[in-house]
């Protein structure tokens, strides 16, 4: 970060890019919690990664377990910091994020076959550990090829990060036919879907509230790359992730095969677009 000067000619954006640093490395620094929390945040990460079924309850048996001296109204707490929820069914009382500015689109992907890139993508955000601090990544991935087509990391989930990474997907490859995201309150807002004018054919399609099964492709990622990137290298800033992360996109982009695909690699399988 030394090597970025907010007093010369060249914009900081600019001064970034030719450093190939991100911005939000610059502008933000890992957010802390207490080192007890961040240590009870990084258990649960890892537990609700393996087990995304778990909710507060058995999250909370389950540290317990570990030793950990809590009580729900606390887990509860850091979940919505994490922003978590388990998967499954839940009550008819329980309504979607309402209120003004804000808008929830039916889900659209039900008995559809997703046959072509571009044609469906999703979108969500995941917690990122550090040492003794956090971030968040919002990723982007096109469900036909498995091809990660933007990410961005930062230590806020606001509506304006999820909007750009967006914006920034879809100038590089060009919009698809649906976004899928969950309802949380970054992506009901109107101003993420609102006003899309890089492509006003783009449907927005949102999954059942507590059913990130809906969205499962994306839920995989996140799985692959806290097991074989983030929990094997833990890092101790938020540049350090940032690299580390962008190796992994590369990797899992380009060289990781799945076998979902018939262990073709997802940039074979987004190029047959062309």
């Amino acid at each position: 970060m030394a090597k970025i000067d907010k007093t010369h000619q060249i914009s900081v954006s600019r001064q970034c890019y030719l450093l190939d640093v991100p911005r939000s490395s610059f502008y933000y620094s890992p957010l802390e919690e207490g080192s007890n929390n961040e240590e009870l945040m990084k258990q649960i990460d890892e537990q609700y990664t393996f087990t995304p079924f778990y909710g507060v309850p058995r999250m909370t048996e389950h540290l317990r377990g570990l030793g950990y001296k809590v009580n729900p109204k606390r887990i509860r707490r850091l979940y919505r910091k994490m922003d978590l929820f388990a998967i499954g069914p839940r009550p008819n009382t329980s309504k979607p994020h309402k209120g003004e500015g804000h808008g929830i689109h039916p889900y659209l992907l039900r008995g559809m076959t997703v046959d072509r890139p571009n044609q469906v993508w999703a979108m969500d955000i995941t917690y990122i550990p550090l040492a003794g601090s956090h971030m968040y990544l919002v990723a982007i991935i096109d469900v036909y090829s498995r091809y990660i087509v933007g990410w961005s990391l930062s230590n806020t989930m606001t509506t304006r990060w999820c909007r750009e990474c967006l914006e920034e997907a879809v100038t590089r490859y060009g919009a698809p036919e649906i976004l899928n995201t969950d309802q949380g309150s970054q992506f009901s807002s109107f101003d993420f879907w609102g006003n899309f004018s890089l492509h006003p054919d783009l449907k927005f399609s949102m999954d059942g509230k507590g059913r990130a099964i809906d969205n499962i492709f994306i839920e995989r990622f996140w799985r692959s790359l806290k097991y074989e990137k983030i929990y094997l290298e833990p890092s101790d800033n938020g540049l350090e992730l940032y690299h580390k992360i962008k190796d992994y996109m590369n990797f899992y982009n380009m060289e990781r095969a799945h076998q979902g695909l018939g262990y073709k690699k997802p940039v074979e399988m987004f190029r047959t677009a062309a």
